[in-house]
């Protein structure tokens, strides 16, 4: 299998000075990824293959701006945030920035993995771009090149989450969000949709709050988690869709339309128009969770749509999060239609009738590779940390990553842990490392980390236990599992000074793990290793799995210092 190897120079930090006692030195970082469909989508000349955006790329928003399309997901508490995308295709996505990418902007302090950043909204509107999002509480940011800078946020102070910035033919704008039904719910996850117009010459929200829907498509059959809502003018009506069901098994995507924007609007007799839920979880090759779908026109009047779904190795199993996938949107009897009731979200599919731009160094479906020798001043788009560090806990020295320890671990929530790492895009996927690191205490590690969770992660590098260096492959399963997780496999470690190499296979929900005192000289430490512990369905949230370079001190000796 032939890769492209790519390495990338963007936002990150200077040169540093020599490491000291405790820091981990990483001499390089590669990944190889191979989608388990990609034998089966077989692209003519005219077709692309689903996703769009391989990986962890959830709650897809898109704007364009001539012939230029932007397209932001979100990121919850990664850091830098809101990765920014372009093209000009609608197929072929280059991130060119971050909308959140200095501190200060947001807090994440004290936040779970899949808190913080989440839906967010992007739109363009008399030479500014907009981004509409929730952090604990809802607020507009602003930026006249989406690559950034991007301003500090305006919060709101609506009740709800989800917002999204409508631009009205007359001038006027206007915030759609979810938020909860008015007289109070009537079921669980019974929720609505609310409108209030927004004066972007004070970033203010102005005039009255309406709620233009209760519950969904149809209150009686109790539909939950109604969210995610977008507006559209078209012929004469103002179309509203949402997902409902949640980002789950259940999700889907419902539209409605009106006269007037405040209302009343009627509901579309053919809802959903996208979901897979009606389909068997046991399929081959399954898409699953399809909604929160967003949709753009291109000039020559075709409308598409972006939406999350996952890739699934087994039933409702997927360890690389939501992606994000492509599809034309068709109108029927003036109702936009996403995908007919029934039918699977394609892999292969005609393209849009736009000029083909070339495949950027950046994970689509299909074959992929990327490397990292650390020689460049900065690091590279795509590269991130979990929650805001005060100070960044790595430097960059003439082809070294030095990571410095951090104050604390994975899933210690009150603190931001010494890891930089980048999205698992492929369910067959390769990571590997080299690491230079003697620790100073029993407890203290480095390595590579697998991250889904606070509470579902996975360590491979050197420990020092009982004062012996250990090559050793952990994991964290559960909240109830040690902080620093269930030791599977070790091997003693006798290497003087020389660099260890680490390397992670993943092959859907099983893992491999192994090391190397010479340089392709691998010694399995643990074959056959169940990774399914990885999957959104097991550790909750709404992320993918994050692979990285990590430095832990012990945590009794970390909190005596």
């Amino acid at each position: 299998m032939k890769y492209l190897i790519a390495t990338v120079a963007c936002a990150g930090l200077v040169l540093a000075s020599p490491a000291h006692a405790g820091d981990a030195r990483f001499g390089f970082y590669s990944y190889s990824g191979k989608s388990q469909e990609s034998a089966l989508a077989k692209p003519a000349p005219g077709q692309f293959v689903n996703p769009v955006i391989s990986g962890y790329a959830p709650d897809p928003s898109i704007t364009r701006v001539g012939d230029d399309y932007y397209l932001v997901t979100s990121s919850f508490v990664h850091y830098p945030g809101l990765p920014i995308y372009h093209s000009r295709d609608l197929v072929t996505w280059t991130q060119i920035g971050n909308a959140i990418d200095r501190p200060g902007q947001v807090d994440f302090s004290g936040m779970k993995v899949s808190a913080g950043l989440m839906a967010p909204s992007i739109s363009y509107h008399d030479g500014l771009f907009y981004i509409v999002c929730t952090n604990r509480k809802n607020f507009v940011i602003t930026a006249r090149d989406p690559a950034g800078p991007w301003s500090d946020p305006v919060t709101f102070e609506f009740d709800g989450i989800d917002p999204s910035l409508f631009w009205d033919e007359d001038g006027k704008a206007y915030i759609v969000n979810n938020g909860a039904p008015q007289g109070g719910a009537l079921y669980p996850g019974h929720r609505a949709i609310w409108l209030q117009e927004f004066d972007p010459a004070t970033r203010t929200m102005t005039g009255p709050r309406r709620q233009i829907i209760d519950g969904g498509a149809d209150l009686s059959t109790r539909p939950f988690w109604t969210e995610a809502p977008h507006l559209y003018r078209k012929g004469g009506y103002y179309y509203l869709i949402d997902a409902q069901g949640g980002t789950g098994e259940q999700h889907a995507e419902v539209v409605f339309r009106s006269r007037a924007i405040t209302g009343p609007y009627e509901n579309y007799a053919g809802n959903p128009i996208l979901t897979q839920r009606d389909l068997p979880d046991n399929r081959a090759h399954a898409v699953g969770t399809a909604g929160h779908a967003e949709f753009v026109q291109t000039p020559d009047g075709q409308w598409w749509s972006v939406f999350l779904a996952t890739r699934n190795y087994g039933p409702d199993l997927y360890n690389i999060g939501r992606e994000t996938f492509l599809l034309p949107v068709t109108w029927k009897d003036g109702w936009p239609v996403i995908l007919e009731r029934g039918k699977p979200v394609p892999f292969v599919v005609e393209r849009p009738g736009l000029p083909r731009e070339p495949r950027p160094a950046q994970p689509q479906s299909g074959d992929y590779a990327y490397a990292d020798d650390f020689t460049g001043r900065k690091l590279g788009l795509g590269w991130m940390s979990v929650r805001i560090p005060a100070a960044a806990p790595y430097t960059l020295d003439h082809g070294s990553l030095v990571l410095k320890a951090g104050e604390g671990g994975i899933g210690d929530i009150h603190h931001v842990p010494a890891f930089v790492g980048r999205k698992q895009a492929h369910a067959i996927a390769t990571v590997s490392t080299a690491l230079r690191y003697t620790p100073d205490s029993d407890g203290d590690r480095a390595g590579l980390v697998a991250m889904q969770s606070d509470d579902a992660y996975l360590f491979l590098g050197v420990q020092r236990e009982q004062g012996r260096d250990m090559v050793t492959l952990s994991v964290r399963k559960t909240a109830q599992d040690p902080q620093q997780g269930r030791v599977l496999a070790r091997a003693p470690l006798a290497r003087a000074g020389r660099p260890v190499y680490l390397r992670l296979s993943i092959d859907g929900g099983v893992l491999g793990a192994s090391y190397a005192l010479r340089k392709d000289q691998w010694t399995p430490l643990a074959t056959g290793v169940d990774a399914t512990f990885l999957s959104t369905r097991l550790a909750g949230g709404f992320v993918g799995t994050v692979i990285g370079l990590y430095n832990e001190q012990a945590p009794s000796r970390a909190a005596k210092e």
